[in-house]
C-alpha cells in the first residue's frame, strides 16, 4: 500500500468522521498543519507513532484505518 492511498484514507476519515479542517485536526493531535498536509497528499513517510496519533484523533484503531472494506467506519 502506498503513501498516497493512506493519505487519501486519512483525509476521507477526517472529513467524514469529524468534519474538521486539516488545521483543526493537526492541532488536536499535536502535529503541524503542513506536516498533516504532506501526510494527506501522500508525500510524507509515516511512523507507527504518528499513525497511532492520527487513529486516536479519529477515534479508530489501526485496523480500522487499513480496513477499506468496512462500511461501518464511514457511517460512524
Amino acid at each position: 500500500m502506498n503513501q498516497k492511498v493512506i493519505g487519501e484514507r486519512i483525509k476521507f476519515l477526517r472529513t467524514s468522521l469529524l468534519n474538521v479542517s486539516q488545521e483543526e485536526f493537526a492541532k488536536k493531535i499535536g502535529l503541524d498543519r503542513t506536516y498533516m498536509s504532506k501526510i494527506e497528499a501522500g508525500k510524507q513517510n509515516l511512523t507507527l507513532d504518528t499513525l497511532n496519533k492520527i487513529c486516536d484523533g479519529l477515534g479508530i484503531t489501526l485496523k480500522d484505518l487499513f480496513d477499506f472494506n468496512d462500511p461501518s467506519i464511514e457511517e460512524a
